[in-house]
Formats: structure tokens, sequence, C-alpha cells
């Protein structure tokens, strides 16, 4: 007998092993890799910031030539000229500026595109495990949340932090050629203000990172809360739920209060170093002047250095206020590519082969499972099924009747023990080609926000509108869909709450059926319906088991009294088994369980 070892993942969720500053640098990294197949059309960006930015700087150069030589001598030819130079220098760099923003923009989007991929291609290859294991929430915030602050950094933040640094190294390159005394005298406070700032950004990621966690905190809470919107009401728990959500809002209101305030000091920070910058301009380039010891400098050229100066605070402060929403932005990058990077804890073996159409012979080998190592589900499962048989699951609730299903879909792998279908091993195949050859009816019908036809189709999507039809007079669901006010046209709204229970259910029948599979499962297919539905439903599961192998679990023994195999599951074992007239006579729980269902009826 071959032992199969489930990999354990730890319970605390996604997002194990790296620090915080080593999982910012690889986000970071992590970007940049997606960013390098556009690193033509970025490098030519690059190219165009710097004509934009020697264009703006040409401005204040222009206004202190006009002043000394045209101004100064009142020669309006002179002047007309150099303000036409000047209008034309200012309207080149906005025009190659709005060029470089749509640019970048496009840029993004498809980096957005290409990542928003990754993720919810990356979702749909986890397991129901990782799914058990993490806040459906917390992984909405993921989705939404931290991808538009990636967004952000991309379209917005990473072209502003770029800009800003080309226009710095460019006011320092002119102004230092114009008058190095000049230029040391604006630099004068700027030791001074990173060491403050440098301070703020240090604070300010740990601080981004604590804000974005507690989005997704806020997220889930909202989302648990709005999912059970009907109970909240039928309980009279919305105060309950309002001060639920109240409580998350508030810590999340704080911690985004601590890392918003590191952001909005730094411009006031960076408008002070203008305005020191231009009165030490200011004063020195008086000094200069008046002593004679200027060497050249003009009433012109300190007037450049004073827009010279006044300008160098506005990219800097561009800069440091952007560094902080960078953090911010790394921070959702890193839950991001956290879940890019959760590995599969189901996955198929290297040399896993396709599963062959199948009879529908299903052996279950001494079957161990458990979801967490320390709670045993299911122990020592033994059974044997017959192509075509219909095998029924009864016994109290948590007794292990689902997750025998799930292990024989292979939603989780088992502990040790075999699963065979037609001698096959289920952990040597691969799992997609057996849930191919599965159909599936569970008692929480899912119903997608699209037409009953296209629902019905959804089990096979191949399928002409004949087949969609024919699948419906199967399940007895033909006569209310044509009822419908737009027939198969229908649009099924948010939760299915335009249609009844049983009607739900009618569809998920049509849909399995459409699918054709050789091994059929039914999850308490009848429990939410009334009488009457039920017997419309079991008309069309006989139709629909007629020649397959079919599991069904059952609370009302009624649907399995006709079952070939009846296995009773208590505490995650087989404690009977056998036919329902076998059963009865053994007068154990299910001939207790049968009484009590049918006392009093003839």
């Amino acid at each position: 007998m071959t032992t199969v070892q489930r990999a354990r993942t730890p319970g605390g969720g996604i997002g194990q092993g790296l620090n915080r500053d080593e999982r910012t640098r690889d986000s970071s990294r992590r970007l940049l890799s997606y960013l390098r197949p556009h690193r033509t059309r970025l490098s030519v960006g690059g190219m165009l910031i710097v004509w934009a930015t020697v264009l703006n700087l040409l401005g204040p150069w222009l206004q202190g030539v006009a002043i000394d030589e045209f101004i100064a001598k009142q020669d309006r030819a002179g002047l007309r000229q150099i303000v036409t130079i000047l209008t034309l220098s200012y309207i080149g760099a906005w025009l190659l500026g709005i060029y470089v923003a749509r640019s970048v923009a496009a840029i993004a989007q498809r980096v957005m595109a290409r990542l928003r991929q990754d993720l919810f291609g990356r979702l749909q290859t986890l397991s129901m495990g990782f799914f058990d294991r993490n806040r459906t929430g917390d992984l909405m915030s993921r989705v939404t949340n931290d991808v538009d602050s990636v967004d952000q950094l991309l379209s917005q933040n990473l072209l502003s932090v770029v800009v800003s640094a080309t226009q710095v190294a460019g006011l320092l390159i002119v102004m230092t050629v114009l008058d190095w005394r000049l230029t040391l005298a604006t630099l004068i406070p700027i030791p001074i203000v990173f060491t403050v700032v440098r301070q703020i950004a240090a604070r300010s990621a740990p601080a981004f990172a604590t804000y974005q966690r507690s989005i997704g905190q806020l997220t889930a809470v909202a989302q648990e809360r709005l999912g059970g919107q009907r109970v909240m009401i039928a309980l009279d728990r919305q105060d309950q739920a309002t001060s639920e959500f109240a409580e998350a809002n508030s810590a999340t209101r704080a911690k985004g209060i601590r890392a918003q305030t590191m952001t909005m000091v730094i411009m006031p920070i960076m408008f002070g170093l203008g305005n020191l910058s231009t009165v030490s301009v200011v004063a020195v380039g008086a000094w200069l002047a008046v002593t004679g010891d200027g060497n050249g400098v003009t009433i012109g050229l300190i007037a450049t250095f004073v827009t010279y100066s006044a300008r160098l605070g506005q990219p800097l402060g561009r800069i440091a206020n952007t560094v902080t929403s960078v953090f911010g932005a790394l921070a959702g990058a890193s839950r991001v590519f956290e879940l890019i990077d959760e590995e599969p804890d189901l996955a198929d073996l290297p040399d896993a082969q396709p599963l062959p159409p199948i009879k529908g012979e299903v052996i279950f080998d001494h079957v161990n499972f458990s979801y967490q190592a320390d709670r045993p589900i299911l122990s020592d499962i033994s059974f044997e099924v017959k192509p075509g048989q219909m095998i029924g699951l009864v016994g109290p609730t948590g007794a292990g009747k689902s997750t025998i299903i799930n292990v024989l879909g292979r939603f989780y792998d088992i502990d040790s023990g075999q699963v065979r279908i037609d001698g096959h091993n289920i952990v040597d195949i691969q799992k997609d080609t057996l849930r191919d050859q599965l159909g599936v009816v569970l008692q929480r019908t899912f119903l997608f926000s699209d037409s009953v036809r296209e629902n019905i189709r959804f089990g096979r999507l191949g399928a002409s509108d004949a087949e969609v039809e024919a699948a419906a007079r199967l399940a007895n669901a033909d006569h209310f869909i044509r009822a419908l006010p737009h027939g198969y046209d229908e649009l099924i709204t948010e939760g299915a709450t335009n249609l009844s229970l049983g009607q739900r259910q009618l569809i998920a029948i049509a849909r399995a059926a459409l699918s054709d599979p050789r091994l059929l499962i039914l999850d308490e297919a009848t429990s939410s319906v009334d009488t009457r539905t039920e017997r419309d439903i079991q008309a069309a599961l006989l139709n629909l088991m007629k020649d397959r192998t079919s599991f069904v679990i059952a609370h009302r023994l009624s649907t399995v009294r006709h079952a070939d195999l009846i296995l009773v599951i208590q505490d995650g074992r087989i404690t009977e088994r056998g036919s329902h007239d076998e059963l009865r006579q053994l007068g154990g729980f299910y001939e207790h369980l049968y009484t009590s269902q049918f006392r009093g009826r003839t």
C-alpha cells in the first residue's frame, strides 16, 4: 500500500520568511523586472524628460539675461526676441511633458495588466486549503487596494521622482556653471533639511506597511458582515455589525493618520528649504555685489538664482513627498507578490499522467486525512464502488461525509492510504483531468451574475444552446426557466436573489448534466427545498445518475434509500455499511435515524 504524505502549510496564511526590509527590496526588484520589457520606450522617455528639463531651466536664465542686457538698456527688439524664445521653450517643455506622461501611463497600464493577470492566475492554481486559511476580505484587499497602490506608484509616483530628480540635477549643473558661490549659498540649508526628512522617511515605511495590513483587515470585516447581511437583519444584529466595523475602522484611521501625517509634514519642510535658500542667495549675492568682489555677480544673475533656488525646493519636496508614498506602494506590492509567490499546497507530480475516460470504479483503501495535523477527520476509510453504482453517505453533521467527497475530487491530499479510480491512484494523475470527469451539485449552490443560459453552459463552455436546453429539460428546469420574463436569457442577480432555492438547485443540476460526468457528487442537494421541489429534483437526479457512479450525501434518507450501498459515517469512521433494508435490520444508527425521520408516516 502506497502512503501519501501531504505537505502542511502553517495556519498563519500568506507571507512567511522575509523581514520587512527584505520584502521591500525584493518588491522593488520585482517591479523593475516587470518594467524591463519596456526599457527602450522608458529610455526614450528619459531623454525627453532631460530635454523638457533643459527647456524649463532655460527660462530663468533668459529672464536674467533680459534684465541685464535688454531691460537695463531699453532694447525693445532684443526683449521681444528673448520673450519669444522664452515662450517657445515653455511651450516645448509642456508638449514634451504631455507626451512623456501619456507614454508612462501606457507602460504602467501594460505592466498592471500583466501583474493583475499573474495575480489572478496564481489564485486559480491554489487549493481549497489556501482559501480555508485566508479571509476572503483580505484577499480582495490585495487584489484591489494593494494593486491600486502599485498602479499609482507606476503611473504617477515613478514619473514624479524621475522628473524631479532630473530637474534637481539640471538645476545644480546650470547653477554651478553660472556661479559656484551662489550655488553653495543655495545649498546651505539642504543638509539640515534632508537629515530631518531622512528620519521621517525611516519611520514612514513600517507605518505604511501597518496601514496596508489594517486596510486588508477592515476589508475582511466589511466583506464578511455584508456577505451575512441577511442573517444580521434576521437576528437584529445590525448594531453589532456596525460596532465591529467601527472598531476596525477606528484602528485603520489611527494607523492612516500616523502614516499620512509623516507625508504631510514633508512639503512644508521643503517649502521652508526654498525660502531659506532664497534668503541665503539674496544675502550672499548682495554682499558679493556690494563689496565689489562679485566678479560678474549682477542683479540679473541674482534674480536668476532666486528663481532657481525657489524652484529647487519644489522638486526636492516632490521627491521627499513621493518617497513616503512609494513606501506605501511597496508595502502593497509586497502583499501582492506574497500572493503571486504562494506555492500551491496541492500540485500534480512531475510525471503525473492524464486520466483517460473512466468507467467509474472507485476504491478507498485505508484512507486517513486531517485538515490540521493534530485533528484527524477521516480514519481508516475503506470501501469499493462498482461502475454505475449509487453510494449514499449519511451521518451526523461534522462526521466527515463531505470530506470523503473532497478527498475523492482531490481538493485535498490525504495523509495516508490510497484513492483509486479505475485502478489509477489519484495522486499519480493530473487533477484537472480528474475533475473534468467529475460533476458536483452542492447544498449551497453558487450561480454567477449572468444569464440562466450561461450559468448552465458553465458546465461545458462549448455547448450549443440546444444542448443547454436539453440539460435543463433533464434537470426538470426547462418549465420554470421558460416562465421567467426573459427565459434562458434572464439575468441572475448577485446572490441569485431573484430565484428560489429550488430553482437555483435545478439550474446547478442542469449545469452538472451538461458536463456529462462519469462520477457524480450530490452534497445535500435536496436539503434546502420543499417536498414538492424535492420530488422534482429527485426525478432529475435519477435521470442524471443513470449509468454514472454517484455519491450522494443526504440528511433526508428518502434520497438514498435506493442506493446500492449506504455508508454510515460517524466521527470520521465507517460504522455501518449496506443497503437500506440491510441497515434497517441492523437496528443501529441508520435505523434510529430512519425511524426519527419517518415516525408517524405511512
